[in-house]
């Protein structure tokens, strides 16, 4: 496999990868009595335009990736939301719809839409491959998995995240997407989490859920 599983997926321990998914979306954090603040990413849309605005950035999105820990800068937003967003619409129309990662047969390559457009955006102040990842991700969360630095040390991605993500699902025939899935099931989490999601969550979770939100 082109990725190192999470321990709790390593392992074959169902029971326990259930548990850190509730943990992380349903049990209020002690520091604060509320849920962890990514617990409300996957269905954040507080314009109730999300469907609508599938392929343009709004300020709801940079409010969103808030959500995980990131944020733009005013001079970010700007470029962003006024100065070159016909470009990025442009570009996010030529991802395509949101589907599933485990669907794409053909390798994600720097030519590919969703790789142009997360280079475009590293162009963007204050806008790096983390930031730039969450906010494609909230665009199209079924098709592009969120990288950060946490993440890639566990799944051994840093170099490149996208493309072994992506051959990591569709080994075996989807073995790792239909597992993901089961495991969104037995945690009784809205299909509103896609399996990569759920991948995210259980890497973040080994290393993070200790010490922060």
């Amino acid at each position: 496999m082109s990725i190192r599983l999470p321990k709790v997926l390593a392992s074959g321990d169902d029971d326990a990868a259930v548990e850190v998914l509730q943990e992380y979306y349903r049990r209020p954090w002690v520091k604060t009595g509320r849920l962890r603040s990514g617990a409300l990413w996957d269905e954040w849309d507080s314009t109730g335009t999300r469907r609508r605005d599938v392929d343009v950035f709004t300020a709801d999105d940079l409010v969103a990736v808030t959500l995980l820990s990131v944020a733009v800068s005013p001079d970010g937003a700007d470029i962003v939301l006024r100065e070159r967003r016909d470009e990025f619409a442009e570009m996010l129309a030529e991802v395509g719809p949101d589907r599933d990662l485990v669907d794409e047969v053909d390798e994600m390559t720097a030519e590919s839409p969703a790789w142009r457009l997360e280079t475009a955006l590293w162009t963007v102040p204050s806008v790096g491959r983390t930031v730039a990842s969450k906010l494609i991700a909230r665009k199209r969360p079924r098709l592009y998995p969120i990288y950060d630095r946490v993440v890639g040390e566990v799944l051994g991605t840093k170099r490149a995240h996208l493309e072994p993500v992506r051959q990591a699902l569709r080994a075996n025939d989807g073995e790792l997407h239909r597992r993901l899935v089961a495991l969104r099931e037995q945690a009784q989490l809205s299909g509103a989490v896609p399996p990569i999601r759920i991948l995210d969550v259980l890497a973040w979770m080994q290393l993070k859920a200790p010490t922060s939100n």
